[in-house]
């Protein structure tokens, strides 16, 4: 199989992937009233102590050298808490409140934030793909949260509320480890992030005190969530950055939310309305715009 093919399949592969995982958080919601804490721990606890195993295996230098390098090491704490904690109990808490369409084309607000932020490092307005982005974020975001109706509301607060916190951790997931994943790698920086938040969480929370009832199916969605959708998908994820580069990569993963909405509608049977669909096209649209700027958040960073 030619490199440019394997890393577009296995790109869309672990898009795909990341969509189911969304959609089965809503199976447990709705199904099992789990809580998004105790999905939250299970899932970066099951990824991180993966990936670390892995890293100590084969990439053991650095996997233990970043620990010896005090400002290496501090910014790996500060992304594991602020970045991967924040972004999973976001993302997941959202979905709760709403569903996992919803959720995921809310959090792909994330790279208008980050241009935000750009423009305001660099103290310079938008440029005009810039400005059109950001014009569709905005209609994406109000049709998505009133259906056009400026006096009603028919995502409910929380879930928007908890939408647009994905949106912000998500900025923060990319911008946090900018110094640190070059130079000790994705695996080991993720897989630090992942234990180390899925912890700290687990004991803010006392997970262990959280009542949970699941049957068969319900592992099997857990399973989902933990191990397909979070473990199988990064790693194919990774392989395909590797094949076709990053930006052509992270277009091809914005399949994500397309695989979370036919999830819901064909699996969970989420009801949406033509106009829902509008809104989402919308977002994913600034996806593409923004694509050519994706090396300057790096740079301001």
């Amino acid at each position: 199989m030619k490199k440019e093919v394997r890393g577009v399949i296995f790109t869309l592969a672990g898009g795909c992937l990341w969509g189911l995982s969304g959609s089965c958080g809503q199976y447990l919601f709705t199904n099992y009233h789990v809580n998004p804490s105790w999905l939250t721990v299970v899932r970066m606890l099951v990824a991180g102590v993966s990936l670390i195993l892995f890293a100590l295996l084969r990439q053991r230098d650095k996997a233990i050298g970043i620990w010896k390098v005090k400002g290496d090491a501090v910014q790996q704490v500060v992304f594991a808490l602020g970045g991967l904690m924040f972004c999973q109990y976001a993302y997941l808490t959202a979905i709760s409140y709403s569903n996992a369409a919803t959720a995921t084309v809310l959090q792909y607000l994330g790279p208008v934030l980050i241009m935000l932020l750009v423009c305001a490092t660099h103290r310079r307005l938008p440029n005009l793909r810039e400005g059109a982005a950001i014009v569709l974020a905005v209609l994406g975001t109000f049709l998505l949260a009133t259906h056009g109706n400026i006096a009603t509301m028919v995502l409910s607060k929380q879930g928007f509320t908890w939408g647009m916190l994905a949106a912000v951790s998500l900025m923060c997931y990319t911008l946090l480890p900018d110094r640190i994943i070059p130079k000790w790698g994705s695996i080991v920086v993720t897989g630090y992030g992942m234990l180390i938040g899925g912890i700290v969480l687990a004991l803010l929370v006392r997970v262990w005190k959280i009542p949970v009832s699941l049957d068969f199916k319900g592992w099997l969605a857990v399973g989902g969530v933990a191990v397909l959708g979070t473990l199988v998908a990064y790693t194919m994820y990774l392989q395909g950055v590797a094949d076709v580069g990053p930006v052509h990569a992270s277009m091809l993963s914005s399949i994500e939310p397309v695989s979370a909405t036919l999830c819901s509608v064909f699996w969970l049977h989420t009801s949406f309305q033509p106009i829902d669909f509008v809104g989402f096209l919308c977002v994913l649209a600034t996806i593409f715009l923004l694509a050519k700027k994706k090396e300057e958040p790096k740079r301001a960073a």
